[in-house]
């Protein structure tokens, strides 16, 4: 027997996501990460999904794009840089200056602002993911009590600054 709509109206299936359903893994996670990219000014999240590439290995070591500014004569691309390193990426303000015009295009940014500060890096992991690993099958080591805790304790702080 076949069943029929109730309410009289088509019946053409669901318009929205079934809830209770499993999807896929990472099926919106650009959507929500291009949000808050967005809100830090960067209209495509690529310049900062492909940071290492644009601005190259050694300068990428250093430095992370933090915000981006649109301005009429030009943008201006805020970069977090570790503390020592501000001066050596002055020098360098140029060649980064041309290579982001080579990815973005001519004019869109004309000033490059350094942000001293500690990069958020995960401890212990290499550049590339093959490296250095002894076996796939070995899981990670956890980091010890006292360091896990030095870290929390320096989150926390950070966090608290941020909200004063």
């Amino acid at each position: 027997m076949k069943r029929t709509n109730k309410r009289g109206a088509p019946n053409e299936g669901p318009t929205t996501a079934r809830r209770g359903r499993a999807g896929h893994g990472g099926e919106d996670a650009l959507g929500h990460a291009s949000a808050a990219l967005q809100r830090a000014g960067f209209p495509d999240a690529t310049l900062v999904l492909r940071w290492r590439e644009i601005a190259g290995a050694d300068i990428a070591r250093i430095a992370e794009p933090l915000k981006l500014t649109e301005g009429p004569e030009g943008g201006v691309l805020t970069l977090k840089c570790e503390a020592g390193a501000s001066v050596f990426l002055q020098h360098q303000t140029p060649e980064l200056q041309q290579r982001l015009a080579t990815y973005l295009g001519p004019g869109r940014i004309a000033r490059i602002r350094l942000i001293p500060g500690e990069l958020e890096r995960a401890q212990g992991l290499p550049d590339h993911p093959s490296a250095g690993v002894a076996s796939p099958d070995e899981p990670p080591s956890p980091l010890p009590l006292p360091e896990a805790l030095e870290r929390l304790d320096r989150r926390r702080a950070r966090a608290r600054a941020k909200t004063r």
